[in-house]
């Protein structure tokens, strides 16, 4: 340990960047922890490098053949962690690459976008002040810097100097104050309120949050996807196809829902002249025609598809696939407060009636981690693995319903036709029906799913029906799935509303340090999973996949498809 060089380093940081430090020094937190955690809090990659060559090793390091959060594997090809294609050979200057992916369910409306369809066209245009590093960690994007106060209840963002949009107008920080007063009354409301982001000079924006957030910046990231910073003339309710506009890599020219969408590069773009002239997607809800387009070479690249149906991808010699391990899962709504679902018994029902390894075997192919009833995957850090794995109980189930007086059950179940969605509300047909449960099966485009599942967004979910199955893909951090579908009202289909709940994620986001972040997740898992609003059978494996010739594409899992960088080879 070289005392000297970790004190020098440490005497130009803030209280919680030290007490990250000490916990890495203590070895109570693993290098991949403390890389991550590090970039939440702004340190820079040298920095943290000073920090870890002082320490001389990695104490707690993950065990050998783990999986980082958010990290990649390649099933058809070799790709680096992070989510990133690799850099086999030189990128070449030009082409165009042409991109299957999910149909858009909701309007490109920046704000309220609400599925990976409409985030994946939006995200090629408008960016994010904090952008994907490796694994589950943050970097640089428009703004280049970050940093808390003593206790995490403001941040300061030093915004990228130079930054034009489109139209040529400069990006400053009135963009950015703007856009967070928007935010503030509705995808941000539980962490700002209008007015609390203020320009102290053009580069410079200071976020005085509503309670202190060690992790605040992961809501102004990729991974909370609706948080992407607009002009400050922006009036919410605009789209991207209406009004063509951003600061990213490439300018959209062209845009049909039900065909696709063109993009030009941007050539002015703060990151350097994109190696594409243009992106075409290929809009389509069939997996299937989205395979056979990669295969026949109508397509040179996947966003996302499933182990279902894509198995010809796996195997095939001339196509890369990325595997991201991370937190993207499947909730089975469950309406609490009105209707069938009321009682939780028949909510625990329902959970033990999975049999949720069978699901993983059938649909993932085994790509994917059990699920426990709660929104915290094995990947994350705070994942508790001394809760008891809820496991197929048929006999209990039975008489759970019983008790509850709904022997006999039969309702009806809605779904997205999304990937292996479809596969997966079968099986659950199919082992309900043991517990005497009787599933007519709703499946229909995600143009009209997402209506069914929150009918009213304004900016609340409300309404809807009371049984169903919603997408979710993978984040950083468990924040956005508790807040949003667990402790308000925006993405809450279940109509989920506990004061003992709330209380528990509210001790979790007020803790500022990695271990007693951990201990307060553990009653949040563990009411989550009694009180089953949503039942989650799994946490899958994001697939996705391109030509052997392209490359440089970033990928989080959720929907993004980063091309600034991304080129061909050959």
């Amino acid at each position: 340990m070289n005392f000297s060089r970790l004190n020098q380093a440490r005497r130009g940081v803030g209280p919680l960047e030290n007490e990250l430090i000490d916990d890495y020094v203590a070895g109570s937190i693993s290098r991949r922890t403390f890389v991550t955690r590090g970039s939440v809090l702004g340190l820079g990659v040298a920095f943290m490098g000073t920090i870890i060559a002082a320490c001389g090793s990695d104490k707690a390091a993950a065990p050998a053949g783990t999986t980082a959060p958010g990290g990649t594997t390649a099933p058809g090809g070799t790709t680096p962690a992070g989510g990133t294609t690799a850099m086999t050979s030189k990128i070449k200057q030009g082409g165009t690459l042409r991109i299957a992916s999910q149909k858009p369910g909701s309007p490109l409306d920046p704000v309220a976008m609400d599925n990976l369809g409409s985030y994946t066209p939006v995200t090629q245009s408008f960016e994010y002040l904090c952008g994907k590093g490796t694994a589950a960690s943050l970097a640089p994007a428009l703004a280049e810097s970050w940093s808390p106060n003593a206790d995490g209840s403001v941040w300061t963002f030093k915004l990228r100097k130079g930054v034009k949009w489109h139209d040529g107008k400069p990006f400053t920080a009135a963009d950015v104050t703007a856009t967070l007063d928007r935010l503030a009354g509705a995808n941000l409301k539980a962490y700002i309120k209008a007015g609390s982001a203020k320009a102290t000079d053009d580069a410079t924006v200071e976020v005085t949050l509503n309670k202190p957030d060690g992790q605040f910046p992961y809501q102004v990231s990729l991974y909370n996807p609706q948080s992407l910073i607009t002009p400050a003339d922006y009036v919410v309710g605009t789209t991207l196809d209406k009004r063509p506009a951003g600061t990213g890599p490439f300018k959209l020219t062209k845009f049909d829902v039900a065909t696709g969408a063109t993009f030009e590069a941007n050539a002015d773009w703060w990151g350097g002249k994109p190696y594409l002239d243009k992106l075409e997607f290929i809009f389509s809800d069939d997996i299937a025609t989205q395979i056979s387009g990669l295969q026949g070479q109508a397509a040179d690249a996947i966003v996302q598809f499933s182990v279902v149906g894509g198995d010809a991808l796996l195997a095939d010699p001339n196509i890369t696939v990325e595997s991201i391990r991370g937190a993207a899962h499947r909730q089975i709504w469950m309406n609490t407060r009105e209707g069938t679902f009321m009682d939780v018994k028949v909510r625990q029902a329902i959970a033990l009636g999975l049999d949720r390894q069978a699901l993983i075997d059938t649909v993932l192919k085994g790509k994917g981690d059990l699920g426990n009833d709660h929104p915290v995957a094995p990947v994350y850090e705070y994942w508790d693995s001394k809760q008891p794995q809820r496991t197929r109980d048929v006999a209990k189930a039975k008489s759970l319903l019983k008790d509850a007086g709904k022997e006999g059950l039969k309702i009806t179940m809605y779904a997205p036709k999304l990937q292996e969605i479809p596969q997966l509300a079968e099986l659950v047909q199919t082992q309900l029906k043991e517990i005497g449960v009787e599933i007519t099966l709703n499946i229909e485009s995600t143009s009209t799913f997402y209506d069914e599942w929150c009918k009213t967004y304004d900016p609340i979910c409300d309404g809807g029906k009371e049984f169903g199955i919603v997408d979710y893909g993978n984040r950083g951090t468990p924040d956005v799935y508790l807040v949003k579908a667990y402790t308000t009202g925006e993405w809450n289909s279940a109509h989920y509303k506990s004061d003992t709940f709330n209380a528990a994620v509210a001790k979790y986001q007020a803790s500022l340090d990695t271990p007693s972040r951990a201990t307060a997740m553990v009653d949040v898992q563990k009411i989550a999973s009694e009180d089953v609003p949503y039942a989650i059978p799994y946490f899958y494996n994001s697939l996705t996949a391109h030509a052997k010739n392209v490359s440089g594409v970033v990928v989080s899992g959720l929907g993004h498809f980063e091309c600034g960088k991304a080129g061909f080879t050959a």
